[in-house]
């Protein structure tokens, strides 16, 4: 046997018996690196005497096709023996209970996706807008005044303005998405925003940060009568509590006309705040039929549809609901608080099964 095929077989011998990954890559490289024994003979090739070196150099690369051929195969073996081995060492028993306590829905969380699947049962779409508006859709459009005290640093947080353009705001309420949405569609509208919110207040029932949602229905027709029902509706849903009575007061804001408060009826039994008890009163909502002036703004003709709109802070509902203080700890971190309030993953509100069982 000449001496390419003692070193074919010395190879093929040692690459049967490489038993990792690793040392197959040895094997590799000692025949094929730089100095590798074959990858020397290819480079011999072009030394040899011209009578003898196409025979030679077609040895060599049947020799070099064939070494290569058995390092692919045994690496596509020691590929599927590593795969393998890794499926049994790291098989889970699925009918072993967790390790470690699984995480929990934040109440807040919990609260928007009750309060939607309420609305979404009643057939509302839902719409979201920008956290970063401009003063059109948070403020003109909506019917302040250009002086309105809301548009006040002390209660709105303002951002540099850009040259000659109006300074952008973080929007102090979720009202911009109605205006999006009327620009956006036409009547009828059915929809509900929730959002976070942002004015420049903080103390244990008031953060910079805080959510709310609300509610837009234009069409045709519509009068205080649906918005007293759907409203009624709401609070009796989600509170789970058939006895919540709720009264309106007038009250004033921009955007509605004739506006109003939403009060539900509260006592207080051992410290605490219980709903649907109780002669005390405690506004919740604030509402009103849209003023004619936004529809205006809307490109809608207030003589041929109307309005209603509502909005109410999320934060404060999750509170009263499931009996918490202190707005603070919705953003506190701590996973104490987490566990005590969080809800389990795969309990999904529902109007059928319970919103919060």
């Amino acid at each position: 046997m000449n001496d390419l095929g003692e070193l074919q077989l010395e190879l093929m011998a040692h690459i049967a018996e490489a038993g990792t990954l690793s040392r197959l890559e040895e094997i590799r490289v000692a025949a094929f690196g730089k100095q590798g024994r074959v990858t020397q003979l290819l480079k011999s090739i072009k030394q040899l005497p011209t009578d003898v070196r196409a025979e030679r150099g077609t040895d060599i690369h049947a020799l070099r096709s064939a070494v290569e051929s058995a390092l692919q195969e045994r690496k596509a073996l020691l590929d599927t023996k590593r795969l393998e081995e890794r499926l049994i060492s790291e098989t889970v028993d699925v009918t072993l209970p967790v390790r470690n306590p699984k995480g929990s829905i934040h109440v807040l969380s919990q609260t928007i996706e009750e309060v939607t699947t309420i609305f979404a049962d009643l057939g509302f779409s839902l719409a979201e807008g920008p956290d970063v508006e401009d003063q059109f859709y948070n403020f003109t459009a909506l019917n302040f005044p250009p002086h309105h005290p809301a548009r006040e640093m002390h209660d709105t947080f303002f951002f540099r303005s850009q040259g000659s353009e109006e300074a952008k705001v973080l929007r102090t309420h979720t009202s911009p998405v109605q205006i999006r949405t009327m620009l956006s569609s036409r009547p009828p509208i059915r929809a509900i925003m929730p959002g976070r919110t942002y004015r420049n207040d903080s103390d244990q029932t008031h953060t910079p940060m805080f959510h709310q949602l609300e509610g837009l229905v234009v069409e045709s027709g519509v009068h205080m009568g649906n918005l007293k029902w759907l409203l009624q509706t709401f609070l009796v849903t989600f509170f789970e509590n058939d006895d919540i009575k709720m009264r309106m007061r007038p009250s004033y804001f921009p955007f509605t006309s004739p506006s109003m408060e939403v009060d539900v009826n509260y006592g207080i039994e051992n410290g605490e705040i219980v709903l649907g008890r109780g002669e005390k009163w405690m506004e919740i909502i604030g509402c009103g039929m849209v003023h004619p002036n936004v529809l205006r703004n809307c490109d809608l003709d207030p003589d041929k549809v109307q309005g209603f709109a509502w909005g109410m802070g999320l934060d404060r509902i999750a509170m009263l609901k499931y009996g918490m203080t202190d707005l603070r700890a919705f953003f506190s971190a701590d996973t104490r608080w987490l566990k005590h309030y969080g809800f389990d993953p795969l309990d999904i509100p529902s109007i059928t099964g319970g919103l919060s069982s």
